[in-house]
């Protein structure tokens, strides 16, 4: 959805006892997310006009909360990726019964921070897969030696997995630090990738290494990634930073998509009275910071997330919503092989299934298990 006008809006969930009190509230949010001084004393012109956050409506819901619309000028807001989140739920987080739920972008917002640089159709482009689902094995445990994840990496590979992450524990740890394991990774990814070619399957896996390291050293370590011949890069906004994420995208030397990873962000989503709604974190805020790959935990695994949740995060990836390119959404958590057609059914072909400690069990017939799912999505692609 796009404003046709010089303000983008954020949709708030408010917990109020009445009418009064929750316009009290939005009348706090628009202040407190701006200019933060008393109402009384907004100079007019330009701050009240313009910087100072409006509330555009406000109704009640069925179920005793209330939904207030309010706006803000891309002139509050700058060209950082930190403030943008500043305005949108800075000071107003600190408040309770207020949660965020949706964002509805107008031109300056897209012009500023245009998205995902592959989205959905340019990670299967890399992928060389026309259609269907993606198999996405991780690379773990933490405490593996680098030659032991490039043998499962090259597997998984040659077997016909079409994305192959790193998990989010692996960093720079002695057993496998992070410049001999890229390297070692992205030289086993290609060499199973030449034997799945010859074999007559022109797809390819993608190797995701994982940028976990100090906050300055980002850039440096995706750029060596990308030197070594890594074909993604995985990212925790939870721990560095969403603005981590969106420098990265902006990067003029980078080229590579990038997968998010939620570790750190439970308790932003997990109360049903403020955070974040699991759709806006996990769809809408991954998409705004240039993520092409979201993961999130699905419903059924180890996790607590409902199947309304899920399927509100994979909305906010897939949709139309003037975000920039649709990105993948990538259900985790638990998640084990026979359970593929039911999350085939529930998510569709542009959905990459994360499958870790459940394939890593199957041992010896790992190759075989991913095979056996390269030919239950390829069967499903004909129906």
């Amino acid at each position: 959805m796009l404003v046709e006008n010089d303000r983008f809006e954020i949709h708030y969930r408010l917990k109020a006892e009445s009418q009064q009190s929750a316009t009290a509230l939005a009348a706090a949010i628009a202040l407190e997310n701006t200019v933060e001084i008393p109402r009384d004393v907004v100079p007019h012109g330009y701050i009240e006009d313009l910087i100072l956050g409006r509330v555009e409506g406000l109704e009640e819901h069925e179920d005793g909360t209330w939904l207030a619309r309010l706006s803000y000028h891309i002139d509050g807001v700058g060209y950082e990726f930190p403030q943008l989140i500043n305005v949108i739920f800075g000071n107003a987080s600190i408040f309770e019964g207020v949660k965020v739920v949706d964002l509805v972008v107008n031109q300056d917002l897209i012009d500023r921070f245009p998205g995902a640089a592959f989205g959905t159709k340019g990670v299967r482009d890399l992928i060389g897969k026309p259609k269907g689902g993606y198999i996405t094995p991780v690379l773990k445990p933490q405490g593996s030696t680098a030659k032991r994840l490039a043998e499962l990496c090259y597997g998984f590979a040659r077997a016909g997995a079409d994305i192959i992450k790193e998990d989010h524990g692996l960093a720079n740890q002695d057993k496998a630090d992070f410049k001999s394991r890229v390297k070692a990774l992205a030289q086993a990814t290609k060499c199973g990738n030449q034997e799945r070619h010859a074999a007559g399957d022109k797809t390819r896996a993608l190797y995701f290494a994982n940028v976990l390291c100090h906050g300055d050293q980002v850039c440096d370590r995706a750029l060596y990634a990308q030197d070594q011949g890594a074909d993604g890069i995985l990212l925790i906004p939870g721990l560095l930073g969403f603005d981590a994420l969106n420098r990265l995208r902006q990067n003029p030397d980078f080229h590579l998509p990038i997968m998010a990873h939620p570790s750190h962000l439970g308790p932003y989503v997990l109360s049903n009275d403020f955070g974040y709604s699991h759709g806006f974190l996990f769809g809408t805020l991954m998409r705004l910071s240039g993520a092409d790959i979201s993961v999130f935990p699905s419903h059924g695994g180890r996790f607590g997330f409902s199947k309304a949740h899920c399927d509100d995060i994979a909305q906010a990836c897939k949709s139309d919503a003037g975000l920039g390119p649709s990105i993948i959404p990538s259900p985790g958590g638990g998640m084990t092989p026979d359970r593929l057609p039911q999350l085939m059914a529930q998510y569709g072909q542009d959905c990459a299934f994360l499958l870790g400690g459940s394939l890593l069990k199957l041992e010896e017939r790992i190759e075989s298990e991913i095979s056996k799912m390269r030919q239950i999505i390829d069967q499903a692609e004909t129906t």
